[in-house]
C-alpha cells in the first residue's frame, strides 16, 4: 500500500516514509491510496479481543512494512495499565438504551489525543530505522490544548527526537497550559504564540514548507516531522476506537452484526470524525456522522452550504480544543469524495490560502450531506448541557463532550432518527474545572489547582492522577512570541 499527497498523487510513499515525513513536501496530506476492507468475519473475530489486540489487527492492514510483532510491542507499551487508568482503554458507558458515551480520556494526559500519541512515537522510531535515517527528527506541533501535552508526554526522552510545541497564549485552559509548562524531558520545548490556534497551526505548516529551513536543519543533522493529525500515524490509531466501540456494543447485546450506529464527534481539526468516516469506508456499519462544533461553527456552515469560509470572527470558548477555523483534515475527506482528484483539492486549498474560502462541487456537497450532519452549541447551551447531563444521568462531562451531546440532541429532534448513537468524550471534565463548576451552579471557584479538589468534592469523583500531580511540578516553559518569530524558536532549540 502506498500513501499519496492529497495535492499530487505522483508523490507515493511507503507507510514508514509517510509517518516519518508527516506532511507531503507540497503541503498536501499523505493518505492511503486504498482502504482495506473490514469484513464481517474480521469484525466478529475482534469481538473477543482486547483493545490492544484490536489495534494490532486494524493497523496492520495499513502498515505493510511493520510486522505484527512490532505492532504488538507498540500497543502493549502504549496502552499499558501503567499509562491508562481503565483496562478497557476506551470504555463505552451507557447513558440510556440508545445513547452511549465513548470515553477517550483515560490515558496519561486525560485527553483523547493519548489514544494516538502513545502509539505514534513507537511508529516514528521504527520508521526511522526502516528508512535508514541517520538524522534526528525535530517534531513540530501546534496545539489547541490537548495535542501538545499528549505529544510531549509520548515523545519525552525518546531517542533521536526533539519536540517543540506551540500553543495559543490565551486559548487553552489553565490546567492545559500548566500540563505543558511543567513537562519533563530533556528533548522537549514549549512556547506560547500571541494569537489563536489557527495562527499557531499556520505557522507550523509554513515552517514545514520552507525549503531554506529544511536545508538548514539538514546541515545540522535534523529533519522535520509532525505529531499533529496531519500525520497519518495520528489518524490511523483513531480508527481503532470506533471499531472497538462497535465490538463492545455487539458484546453488550445492544446491536446485531451489521446494524448501523450513529456517531457524534466534537470536532475542530476534523481528524477525529474523519477517522470514523474512514472506518465506515472500510466496512464498519456507520450510520450518520454528526459533526459537533462550538461557536466557531465553520464546519456547520460548510456542511449546510458547501462553502468553507474562515473569514469570520474567532471565538475563544470554554471548549478551546475546538477553537479552530481551519480544519486541516477536511482536505483528506475532499480528496476521497472528489475521487482522489488531487488537482481539484489543490485548487480548493489554494483558494483557502488566498481568499480564505472555497466552494466545493455539487457532487461533493451531495456526498457530504449524505454522510454528515453539522450542528453547533454556543456557550450558554454548552453550560446548560453539562448541568443537564449531571442532573439526569449523574454523569460528569467536559465542555467538548457537552457540545457533542447537545448537537446529538438537536439532530434527533430535527430528524426523528432514533438509531443507537455513540457520542465521543474527548477530555476529562477535570481539565476544565472552572467551566464545569460554573455550569453546575458553583459561583465561587477556587484558584489554580484548588479547583480540582473543588470539583472532586462537588461530584464525588476523584481527579485523574496525572492532573492532581501537577501541583508537585515546577513550571519550566514560560516563553511567548509573535507568530512571525516561531522559526527563531525552532532554531534556538536546535542550536
Amino acid at each position: 500500500m502506498k500513501y499519496v499527497s492529497t495535492r499530487n498523487q505522483s508523490i507515493r510513499l511507503r507507510a514508514s516514509q509517510a509517518i516519518a515525513q508527516g506532511l507531503a513536501r507540497d503541503g498536501g496530506l499523505l493518505t492511503p491510496e486504498v482502504f482495506p476492507k473490514l469484513t464481517p468475519a474480521l469484525l466478529e473475530d475482534l469481538r473477543g479481543k482486547t483493545y490492544g489486540q484490536r489495534a494490532v489487527a486494524v493497523m496492520k492492514l495499513f502498515l505493510e512494512d511493520f510486522s505484527e510483532e512490532e505492532l504488538t510491542a507498540f500497543t502493549q507499551a502504549g496502552y499499558s495499565g501503567e499509562k491508562f487508568d481503565d483496562a478497557r482503554v476506551a470504555p463505552l458507558e451507557p447513558l440510556t438504551e440508545d445513547t452511549y458515551c465513548l470515553e477517550l480520556w483515560h490515558g496519561p494526559t486525560s485527553a483523547f489525543k493519548d489514544m494516538a500519541l502513545q502509539i505514534l512515537p513507537h511508529l516514528l522510531s521504527a520508521s526511522l530505522v526502516k528508512n535508514q535515517e541517520d538524522k534526528t527528527v525535530c517534531i513540530l506541533v501546534a496545539t489547541s490544548g490537548d495535542t501538545g501535552k499528549a505529544a510531549l508526554e509520548g515523545f519525552k526522552d525518546v531517542d533521536r527526537t526533539k519536540i517543540l510545541v506551540f500553543y495559543p497564549k490565551d486559548g487553552v485552559s489553565a490546567v492545559q497550559a500548566l500540563q505543558m509548562q511543567t513537562q519533563q524531558g530533556n528533548n522537549v520545548g514549549v512556547c506560547a504564540v500571541h494569537g489563536n490556534f489557527d495562527d499557531a497551526q499556520t505557522g507550523v505548516k509554513t515552517l514545514f514548507s520552507d525549503e531554506k529551513l529544511r536545508e538548514d536543519l539538514a546541515r545540522r543533522g535534523y529533519f522535520l516531522s509532525s505529531a499533529n493529525s496531519i500525520n497519518w500515524g495520528r489518524i490511523l490509531p483513531q480508527l481503532v476506537y470506533y471499531i472497538s466501540a462497535y465490538c463492545d456494543l455487539l458484546n453488550l447485546g445492544k446491536i446485531t452484526m451489521g446494524e448501523k450506529v450513529n456517531y457524534c464527534v466534537p470536532t475542530g481539526n476534523f481528524g477525529n470524525i474523519l477517522a470514523c468516516w474512514y472506518a465506515g469506508q472500510m466496512g464498519l456499519p456507520v450510520g450518520k456522522l454528526i459533526c459537533a462544533s462550538n461557536s466557531n461553527n465553520v464546519l456547520t456552515d460548510f456542511l449546510a452550504t458547501g462553502t468553507y469560509d474562515k473569514n469570520r470572527p474567532f471565538h475563544t470558548t470554554m471548549s478551546p480544543s475546538m477553537d479552530i477555523l481551519v480544519s486541516s483534515n477536511l482536505e483528506r475527506l475532499l480528496f476521497a469524495l472528489s475521487g482522489q482528484n488531487d488537482q481539484e483539492v489543490a485548487g480548493y486549498m489554494k483558494q483557502l490560502g488566498e481568499k480564505g474560502c472555497y466552494t466545493v462541487s455539487e457532487e461533493i456537497k451531495a456526498k457530504l450531506q449524505a454522510d454528515f450532519y453539522g450542528g453547533f452549541c454556543d456557550e450558554a447551551k454548552t453550560s446548560a448541557i453539562i448541568a443537564q447531563v449531571w442532573k439526569e444521568h449523574h454523569y460528569l462531562i467536559d465542555p467538548h463532550t457537552a457540545v457533542a451531546y447537545g448537537v446529538m440532541q438537536d439532530y434527533r429532534e430535527a430528524t426523528g432518527d432514533d438509531r443507537k448513537t455513540v457520542f465521543v468524550s474527548t477530555a476529562s471534565p477535570f481539565k476544565f474545572c472552572d467551566s464545569v463548576l460554573h455550569s453546575l451552579g458553583v459561583a465561587q471557584v477556587r484558584e489554580g489547582l484548588g479547583a480540582l479538589d473543588q470539583l472532586a468534592e462537588v461530584s464525588g469523583r476523584p481527579a485523574p492522577v496525572p492532573l492532581a500531580s501537577l501541583r508537585d511540578k515546577a513550571v519550566r516553559f514560560e516563553e511567548s512570541v509573535d507568530k512571525e518569530k516561531m522559526m527563531d524558536v525552532v532554531l534556538d532549540m536546535l542550536r
